[in-house]
């Protein structure tokens, strides 16, 4: 069984067990969380698509951790004009681990 989920302004598809590191929510670590935004639900047979979500479908999750990624360099210059200019990033992230699936 596996659900194609939203959040963050990304689709994941995602099935019990499964990993997810996504864009930061405000819960902290050994929270449950819920996706309601559940695109379509597939039991192994067959397909369920909503228009635009699934009537009733939700995803459970906890939240195992909060953290940020590597750092990202943003490097920028013009040659012969002596400009140069060095910015990094670090995204924030929610780890969550998929805990159930309903259809």
């Amino acid at each position: 069984m596996y659900a194609i989920i939203e959040t963050g302004g990304k689709q994941y598809k995602v099935q019990e067990g499964d990993v997810l590191f996504i864009e930061k929510l405000e819960v902290t670590a050994g929270e449950t969380v819920e996706f309601d935004r559940v695109l379509a639900v597939s039991n192994g047979t067959d397909l369920t698509v909503g228009a635009p979500v699934v009537e009733g479908a939700k995803v459970f999750a906890t939240v195992e951790k909060n953290g940020k990624a590597k750092k990202v360099i943003i490097y920028k210059y013009k040659s012969k004009k002596d400009y140069r200019k060095k910015q990094g990033h670090r995204q924030p992230f929610t780890k969550v681990v998929i805990d159930k699936i309903n259809a």
